[in-house]
């Protein structure tokens, strides 16, 4: 493993981080400027840092300038910001410009210790990942639904037989298409994709054979359809079963003989197409409720291939969930955020009604959202943590029995959302002062639903902030009534440090009450 770097221009921090490093036998190199660091990164056959921790305010180059030059040289590489000036500006710069978190001073050595541990357990995890990684296949999955689909594919290449793909919405059917299509025979041919359901069908007949100038309304010239462009190559048929069923007689003559005839046209058209149909119902059904002709079933249905949902593949959700911050955070121009393993083994619960299509978004979200380079539980989606914890007494797969999205994992059953830093409530408690009437178990828990619920249907665009400022107001406050107004017991009592409750102090507005303001 590479060395941690640590910059600042105090010697005394230096040498503090050095030691309490080396006690966790963690390799360290230090400097005293951010000019130091770039002529580091610069020296022939440097190894470089696993991560590196710098100050923000130095003599020459501040650690911001550094965390810009750092990160263009070294883009993934984990950078810790430490300051001993606590502005909002510092925090807000440091993380728009990558930085992995952010450290104010003074802090706590043991929790720094844990901060460089947690990036550098995160910097070997993406070193392993960037190692398997190769480019971005079109399709990827190591489940073995998956495994069969590929298998499939590969054994369709040569093939120029129809084949219906079937799997819910969101599966990637249209992946399964192309993917056929560029390893068949036909890949130099064009691919022409159409959906079915999103057509009208008073216009899908001519989307899908063209029309004669004047055949309708509208029609000013020839127009050749989606059979005749799809020449030599493949056309794919999206939402199959939702085809109006007068089509199904005119698309089952095609599959027959090749031919068909433009909309006005009297003279028919060969056309030399693979088609692959996709769809997301039941064509079986729909052949016994009328809806489905049965003979262009069977025409279609020669090679059957069936998309596994998401829920069905849960171990490639860590893989996909990468990839797509990777593709998100390089169509928004940012960087790439990683994602904890506790996040991501509540993704692995989330059902995923969407399938893939919904992860993708997810991912698309948390790269535009989440509040800092590292995704943690609390920052995933409000609808992946309300369906997660909409039932507690029945955890979700891969999801210990203790969690709940807002519950760091190993917590007690009895810890309640708030700041990841903060400790638990008893579950019966109502009120966090002490002598408050004792509620039945949870009940707490239910009217903070309730209350949330009421915010998201009014529309209230900072639920979340409302929310956890009345939280750590309530538990903060009850804290300092236990300890009689003394600071440092009550952040001892809650498990944070005294910088922490003292920021939160100032930032809720509890020093303006008298009974807080004992700094004892």
């Amino acid at each position: 493993m590479k060395p941690v770097w640590i910059v600042d221009d105090d010697q005394s921090i230096r040498f503090v981080l050095e030691k309490a490093l080396l006690r966790e036998q963690l390799p360290t190199r230090s400097f005293a400027s951010a000019a130091e660091v770039l002529r580091a990164l610069s020296a022939p056959n440097e190894p470089g840092p696993q991560i590196l921790v710098s100050d923000i305010r130095m003599p020459g180059e501040s650690g911001l300038e550094l965390l810009d030059k750092v990160k263009a040289r070294h883009p993934s590489l984990p950078v810790i910001i430490m300051t001993a000036f606590s502005d909002l500006d510092s925090a807000v710069s440091a993380f728009q410009g990558g930085a992995f978190e952010y450290l104010p001073k003074p802090f706590d050595l043991s929790k720094a210790v844990e901060l460089i541990r947690r990036a550098l357990e995160e910097s070997l995890r993406e070193e392993v990942a960037d190692t398997a990684r190769t480019d971005a296949p079109e399709m990827m999955g190591q489940a073995p639904a998956m495994q069969d689909v590929f298998r499939a594919i590969g054994r369709l290449s040569q093939s120029h037989v129809t084949v219906l793909v079937t799997g819910e919405s969101g599966t990637g059917k249209e992946l399964v298409a192309r993917a056929l299509h560029k390893h068949s025979q036909r890949s130099a041919g064009p691919f022409v994709a159409i959906n079915t359901a999103a057509i009208p069908k008073e216009l899908l007949e001519s989307e899908l054979f063209g029309h004669e100038r004047g055949a309708f309304t509208g029609a000013q010239g020839q127009r050749r359809g989606r059979f005749e462009q799809a020449d030599g190559g493949t056309l794919f048929l999206d939402e199959i079963g939702d085809m109006p069923f007068e089509l199904q007689t005119r698309l089952l003559r095609v599959l027959s003989d090749g031919s068909f005839y433009r909309v006005g046209g009297h003279s028919s058209v060969k056309s030399n197409v693979r088609v692959i149909a996709a769809t997301h119902q039941d064509l079986e059904e729909r052949v016994k409720l009328g809806l489905f002709r049965e003979d262009l079933f069977h025409r279609l249905n020669v090679i059957r291939l069936r998309l596994p949902a998401l829920r069905e593949r849960r171990e490639d959700i860590a893989t996909l969930t990468r990839h797509f911050l990777q593709v998100s955070a390089h169509q928004l121009g940012v960087e790439v955020k990683r994602i904890s393993e506790a996040a991501l083994a509540v993704l692995e619960g989330f059902p995923f009604p969407g399938n893939v299509r919904q992860l993708e978004n997810v991912c698309h979200w948390l790269t535009v959202m989440a509040p800092s380079q590292l995704i943690e539980p609390k920052d995933l989606p409000p609808e992946v943590l309300a369906a997660l914890g909409a039932s507690p007494a029945t955890p979700p797969p891969s999801v210990p029995a203790a969690w709940s999205p807002a519950v760091p994992p190993g917590a007690p059953q009895a810890a309640v959302t708030g700041d990841a830093g903060h400790a638990a409530l008893p579950t019966g408690m109502s009120e966090p002062h002490p002598g408050a009437p004792v509620a039945p178990v949870n009940t707490w828990e239910i009217d903070l639903e309730h209350e949330a619920l009421e915010l998201l249907q009014a529309d209230c665009s900072d639920v979340w902030d409302v929310l956890t400022r009345r939280f750590e107001s309530r538990l903060i406050q009850a804290a300092l009534h236990t300890t009689k107004g003394r600071r440092v017991d009550a952040a001892n009592r809650l498990g944070i440090g005294r910088n922490t409750i003292t920021r939160k102090i100032q930032e809720l507005g509890l020093d303006r009450q008298a009974e807080l303001v004992d700094p004892a």
